[in-house]
């Protein structure tokens, strides 16, 4: 009996130290790598907000382009920059690429909007001052998108370098993400204004 006393101690206890301890870990670490999904994934609803706000806003574009065609056909420059805009938007591979693009776009359609300055008919125009409005609701839109996505990137690179879930992010793959940052002198425009917040988390 001794020996199989002997056996059981030499082998069992230690085997049962380790499914403890592999016990212990898990009720830690699995809570933490499930708070890891969810917030991966709320990252990624919001980043689908962005681009849905984007697309509702690229609907609008070419309407306004084509009204301000109408009273300033010259004015190509602009024209131009808004089509390289939208190009690289639909391109964009990344939240970074998005973002510029983005900025890009803001850019150039204050741009736009500036010329109504120069030709009183245009900013006359109700079909141009009714897309100027709702152009206006949409940057308000995504700049509401980019807080929300920017809170979430927060939160969640806050947990990649916090214990424990610095060691769950090393392990499981979760790195930082970037956030979708806004160039606010892309809005410095003279006669121009997006009524939009420019405080976002991240900037």
């Amino acid at each position: 009996m001794k020996i199989g006393e002997n056996i059981m101690k030499k082998y069992f206890i230690p085997v049962g130290i380790i499914v403890g301890l592999f016990v212990i870990a898990a009720l830690i670490f699995a809570p933490k790598y499930n708070q890891f999904v969810n917030l991966d994934e709320e990252v990624n609803k919001q980043e689908s907000q962005i681009e849905t706000q984007l697309q509702r806003r690229g609907d609008l574009i070419p309407n306004l382009v084509n009204t301000v065609q109408g009273y300033a056909s010259h004015e190509e420059e602009v024209f131009t920059d808004i089509a390289d805009a939208r190009s690289r938007l639909s391109g964009a591979g990344n939240v970074e690429e998005m973002a510029e693009a983005n900025n890009e776009m803001t850019s150039a359609l204050s741009r736009l909007l500036a010329i109504s300055e120069n030709y009183p008919d245009l900013k006359a125009d109700k079909q141009f001052t009714g897309l100027r409005d709702e152009l206006a609701g949409a940057e308000n839109r995504i700049a509401v998108a980019r807080q929300d996505y920017n809170d979430a990137v927060s939160e969640y690179n806050r947990n990649t370098r916090t214990f424990p879930g610095n060691i769950i992010a090393g392990l499981f793959g979760f790195s930082e993400k970037e956030y979708f940052e806004a160039d606010d002198s892309s809005r410095e425009v003279p006669g121009v204004e997006f009524n939009t917040e420019q405080d976002d988390s991240g900037e």
